[in-house]
């Protein structure tokens, strides 16, 4: 059992050492590793006594250098060597993801025993001081996001594309990612899931403008509508499975723009041409499309009010 005596240094180091070594099993592939009671009082009472009495000491200074090169140590050893080289896009995004979820485990047990700078050191101890969820996140977006951030987006995209493209997916896998890139978001400059959902809002209007040109080249006008409306039910579901509201609403809007709003002169064009006139069932799945939201409703009444409006 710790005392309140004053703690030496070397010593207070080497007890805080025995609670890194076994919080860093969860990194190795051991989630389930636990501590006692009377081990967690220990490793608490240990940076306790060595910060209360003089919370800007170099003790706490030490204690606070220590944790951090745990992490760090724990990200470059165990995290990085497990996305290296890694080409098939589902297992690097299924290993951020395992690895993110044992890191933050690792860094709560951690920074539970450490809690105590929170409270008097960090706010004392100078600017430049981040509190230790702060400090876990940076550690993690320093060593790994910094250098794989790019591969993390490129992979996500591309599930998503395999997707559209008729292929099964794991999208519990990319929600879990997405959830990655907001947490990660709480802290730091770079905003990661602000930056993807803007590459992937610039990718779905690439390829729905693309195929607009294609359909309207090959197809009727009711297949066309058709067409358009099955893309709009598979994006609302897409977006329901793995995106955040905000951006499932982009999402919707932008496949409107370019499947609708842009090409509606030569969609008008093309449905005068045919010279077909417009069929129940052509009207009532146009109107469909250029009202569907998340929610549902319509601010459109008739199909020909809508060709109207947008028609230059």
């Amino acid at each position: 059992m710790i005392s309140e005596d004053n703690i030496p240094l070397e010593e207070g180091l080497m007890i805080m050492e025995e609670a890194i070594g076994k919080a860093k099993k969860i990194m190795q592939g051991y989630p389930e590793t636990k501590f006692t009671c009377e081990e967690f009082q220990k490793y608490y009472n240990c940076v306790y006594f060595m910060s209360y009495y003089e919370p800007r000491s170099e003790k706490s200074r030490q204690l606070y250098n220590q944790l951090k090169r745990s992490l760090e140590e724990s990200i470059e050893t165990v995290v990085v060597p497990s996305l290296m080289c890694q080409e098939d896009d589902a297992y690097l995004l299924r290993q951020l993801v395992l690895m993110w979820s044992n890191y933050k485990l690792m860094a709560g047990r951690l920074c539970q025993f450490y809690q105590y700078l929170d409270r008097y050191f960090i706010p004392c101890g100078g600017k430049g001081l981040l509190s230790l969820n702060e400090l876990t996140v940076h550690c993690f977006q320093d060593l790994v996001f910094k250098k794989f951030y790019c591969q993390f987006q490129a992979a996500a995209l591309s599930l998503i594309n395999q997707e559209r493209e008729g292929l099964q997916i794991d999208c519990d896998l990319l929600k879990n990612v997405v959830h990655t890139f907001v947490e990660l978001d709480e802290y730091g400059q770079t905003k990661y899931y602000e930056d993807f959902e803007r590459a992937m809002l610039v990718d779905t209007s690439a390829l729905y403008t693309r195929l607009a040109s294609e359909w309207l080249l090959h197809d009727s006008a009711p297949d066309y509508i058709q067409k358009v409306y099955r893309c709009l039910s598979q994006e609302k579901r897409r977006a329901s499975h793995y995106l955040h509201p905000r951006t499932a609403e982009m999402l919707l809007q932008i496949v409107k723009n370019q499947l609708l709003e842009q090409p509606a002169n030569k969609l008008f064009e093309k449905k005068e041409a045919e010279n077909s006139g417009i069929t129940m069932d052509y009207q009532e799945m146009l109107s469909k499309c250029a009202a569907m939201t998340l929610e549902g409703g319509s601010s459109v009444s008739t199909t020909e009010e809508w060709l109207a409006a947008n028609k230059c």
